[in-house]
C-alpha cells in the first residue's frame, strides 16, 4: 500500500499527486495507492489515515512494516512521519514541515484549498493537535527517502537536513517548495517505494547533495 498525503490547502489534484497517480498506473500499480483528501483537522487526518491502514490489514493481511509506504508533501511529510513512526513503515518526504505547531500558527484563519474555491477553516486546536501527535527524530532514519530544496521559500531545508539526517534522498540546490522539477526525481523515489520491504539497499542510507 502507497498512500499520498498531500501538504496545507491542497489537495489529489496537486500535480504531484497527479504525476505520481499516472505514474502507478503506468506500473499497474493503482490498486495499492491511495491519495485521500485529508480534513482541515490534523487528527481527523490522521485517524483517516489510520482506518485506511487497518483496512489493508484486515482486507489484504497487509504488513506495515514491509509492505507500507507513505508519501508526504510539506505538511503531509509531517504527518507521514508521525505515521511511520507509529506502524515502523517507510516514508517519502518531500520539502517536509518539521516543526508543525510552530510553522502552522501562523495559518489560523479562513482558506481555500489551491485546486478549487472550497473554503475551510484552520482553528487554533488544529495547532494544538499538531503539537499533541509530534513524533521524536526517526528512530531508524534509513526508512526515510528526504527530498529537499535549498530554494525552499516557505520552510528551511536545514531543518529537514538535521532532523532527517542518516536518511535515503537528496538535497537540491536551489529548486522551490512545490518541487517544479519532481518529475526529475521520481524514478529515484519509486525505487525506494516500490523496493521490497525488506531489500538490502534500504538498509544502506544514501543522501546526495546537489551542486552545480
Amino acid at each position: 500500500m502507497i498512500i499520498y498525503l498531500h501538504g496545507f490547502r491542497s489537495s489529489p489534484q496537486s500535480a504531484k499527486a497527479r504525476i505520481l497517480d499516472a505514474a502507478m498506473r503506468a506500473r499497474h500499480q493503482e490498486a495499492r495507492w491511495h491519495c485521500p483528501q485529508l480534513p482541515a483537522s490534523p487528527a481527523q487526518a490522521l485517524q483517516h489515515v489510520n482506518t485506511l491502514i487497518r483496512t489493508g490489514q484486515t482486507e489484504t493481511g497487509l504488513d506495515p512494516a514491509r509492505e507500507l509506504v507513505l508519501i508526504g508533501s510539506s505538511l503531509g511529510g509531517y504527518y507521514a512521519t508521525c505515521l511511520a513512526e507509529h506502524w515502523r513503515c517507510r516514508a517519502v518526504v518531500l520539502n517536509p514541515v518539521v516543526h508543525a505547531a510552530r510553522d502552522l500558527a501562523t495559518q489560523v484563519g479562513h482558506h481555500t484549498q489551491y485546486h478549487s474555491d472550497e473554503p475551510f477553516v484552520f482553528l487554533p486546536r488544529h495547532v494544538d493537535e499538531l503539537a499533541d501527535m509530534a513524533a521524536a527524530r526517526p528512530l531508524q532514519p534509513e526508512r526515510y527517502y528526504l527530498l529537499a530544496a535549498t530554494g525552499d521559500e516557505v520552510l528551511d531545508w536545514r531543518d529537514m537536513v538535521d532532523w532527517y539526517a542518516g536518511c535515503h534522498g537528496r538535497l537540491l540546490h536551489g529548486g522551490d517548495h512545490g518541487l517544479s522539477d519532481f518529475e526529475r526525481w521520481l524514478p529515484e523515489i519509486l525505487d525506494f517505494a516500490l523496493a521490497p520491504g525488506d531489500a538490502p539497499s534500504l538498509t544502506k542510507a544514501h543522501f546526495v547533495r546537489e551542486s552545480h
